[in-house]
């Protein structure tokens, strides 16, 4: 209860800040508009010339770009900005300001993760799920309870590999302050727009269990049409356990590498 109330407390403040520049919801709201027209155009293009593409149809596809869009919102609605935070040349690893966050009572994991909120992002969030909602509402096989529930699982094991990912790139910036290992990041993630299957055979099974963009969108997509096996829905969510383990090391090994700004 004590992290929940410190989230409450972290979101009413980075709520505070956003409502101080109220034109930047206008512009987040645009750009958001934006990117669902240029994604949902074309994926309409594109299915208006073929019925299927390596076993993806029209509907699979959009639940795909639903799916991406709505991971996209949660990373840019408080993963992204806390653990941005961290790197670049006036991040807080450079400039020493980390010295007072681990003044604080509180895990410095939790901290690194859930301090700044940028509440316009739940625009996104919305959006994507619209999204999938049309997807969901063409013609096709009906939705059921096992298909719910997978998706539930996938989606959950998705978003956990997408926040060893990010705390796994920002732990380099332990031994790199002023390199943004973010900005390597968002590169592979744009591969996660895509169904895995669209990419050359041997670069699926790394799209899927080394750099596993795959597991993040595609499989929660496949679990709300049918198409996800169980074998993939159960490694998914192994890996998923086992990078975060890995992650937290690798967050907390950098950490001891620190030197605060009065070394």
């Amino acid at each position: 209860m004590r992290y929940l109330r410190l989230i409450g407390r972290f979101v009413r403040a980075s709520a505070q800040q956003d409502l101080a520049y109220r034109a930047n919801f206008l512009i987040s709201l645009l750009h958001s508009v934006l990117n669902l027209g240029v994604g949902v155009v074309g994926v309409t293009v594109l299915f208006g010339q073929v019925e299927t593409l390596h076993g993806w149809d029209l509907r699979g596809t959009l639940a795909l770009l639903g799916v991406y869009l709505n991971v996209s919102a949660l990373r840019g609605l408080f993963l992204g900005p806390s653990l941005d935070a961290l790197a670049g040349m006036d991040g807080e690893v450079w400039s020493g300001r980390l010295d007072f966050t681990l003044l604080r009572p509180v895990d410095i994991q939790f901290l690194a993760s859930f301090r700044y909120w940028r509440l316009f992002s739940l625009t996104d969030l919305l959006l994507g799920m619209g999204v999938v909602g049309a997807a969901l509402s063409l013609p096709g096989s009906p939705l059921t309870a096992g298909r719910l529930a997978a998706f539930a699982v996938s989606l959950a094991a998705g978003l956990t590999i997408l926040y060893a990912l990010l705390l796994g790139f920002t732990a380099l910036v332990f031994w790199s302050p002023g390199f943004l290992f973010g900005w390597l990041f968002n590169g592979i993630f744009q591969m996660a727009r895509y169904p895995v299957a669209i990419y050359p055979g041997w670069l699926r099974p790394a799209l899927t269990w080394i750099v596993p963009v795959g597991l993040i969108t595609t499989a929660p997509a496949q679990a709300l049409t049918g198409d996800l096996a169980l074998p993939t829905l159960l490694g998914g969510v192994g890996l998923a356990g086992l990078m975060l383990t890995a992650a937290s090391r690798l967050f907390r090994t950098g950490l001891r590498r620190y030197a605060s700004a009065s070394s």
